[in-house]
């Protein structure tokens, strides 16, 4: 029997960056949405242990380090028990280096899969554990839920009550590299948080808000890779585009619609004006 489990792409709707500390680490300030297009990792009964990598953006994977083979290995070591043999399967739907936390995402989906697969008493406290050692991102896309992200990444809080926001994700097709773009950044002072309201009751509401916010890997990043800003200047220019931002260290960006007719048109008219771009309507919640 395979069972599976959902690995949902990662939205930064702003992320505020600091100078690097004496550990090198760059402090954040993010919050993160998660959206419900993404990855799916499945497991199966097998004689020998095995992965395979499958979907449209499965050769991007070829000679990278798997974060779903690192998750089953340090779930397995953290078991102290024989498990028996099994496949995982990963089909790569999301673009790679692309500021979505795919790789954290599918490794979170791995960890919770395998843990009720092959039953493993294993508490949350040691998979977010192992998430964390994985990724600065890792905890955040464990469980997948809209959530305020501070030091590294790993100090995690409650987000506002939010409505769930519909969006169209934009990829031009080029991966922007987060160490590269870190590189490129250069900001002195620490991460600032800004006043976060309780609750923000529609999505005109959301992207007025957020609007005060920033990314502030978005310029380096499009230093490095200009069809970054592109992408931001065509979003902008759209009349459903309540608000356009680039999410992580890019090279995905994202509009926030009003509802999801309006996404939906953003998206079917990008996907006739550029078809070499990924573009994907979805909703963040």
């Amino acid at each position: 029997m395979t069972l599976s489990a959902f690995a949902p792409a990662k939205v930064n709707l702003f992320l505020h960056v600091g100078a690097p500390g004496d550990d090198g680490y760059h402090p954040i300030c993010s919050l993160m949405a998660f959206a419900d297009v993404g990855d799916v990792v499945a497991v199966q009964p097998a004689e020998t242990p095995s992965i395979e990598v499958t979907g449209p953006f499965a050769e991007s994977l070829v000679g990278e380090d798997n974060l779903v083979v690192r998750a089953a290995t340090a779930l397995l070591r953290a078991a102290r028990r024989p498990v028996p043999p099994f496949r995982l399967i990963l089909d790569k739907r999301l673009p790679v280096a692309a500021g979505l936390g795919g790789g954290s995402s599918d490794a979170g989906a791995a960890l919770r899969l395998l843990r009720d697969a092959v039953a493993l008493d294993i508490a949350d406290e040691t998979l977010e554990a192992i998430a964390e050692s994985l990724g600065a991102d890792g905890v955040a896309c464990l469980w997948g839920r809209t959530t305020m992200a501070e030091g590294r990444g790993e100090q995690l809080s409650a987000a506002p009550r939010m409505p769930v926001l519909d969006a169209v994700l934009v990829n031009p097709g080029v991966g922007s590299s987060t160490a590269e773009v870190y590189r490129a950044y250069d900001k002195s002072g620490a991460a600032d948080r800004p006043n976060l309201p309780d609750s923000l009751d529609s999505a005109e509401e959301a992207a007025a808000y957020l609007s005060l916010c920033r990314n502030d890997l978005e310029a380096p990043a499009v230093a490095l890779n200009p069809v970054i800003g592109e992408v931001l200047e065509t979003l902008r220019g759209e009349p459903e585009t309540l608000l356009a931002r680039m999410s992580g260290s890019g090279a995905t960006c994202f509009a926030l619609c009003a509802s999801d007719i309006e996404a939906e048109g953003l998206a079917e008219r990008l996907e006739a004006m550029r078809p070499g771009w990924w573009i994907r309507r979805c909703r963040l919640g």
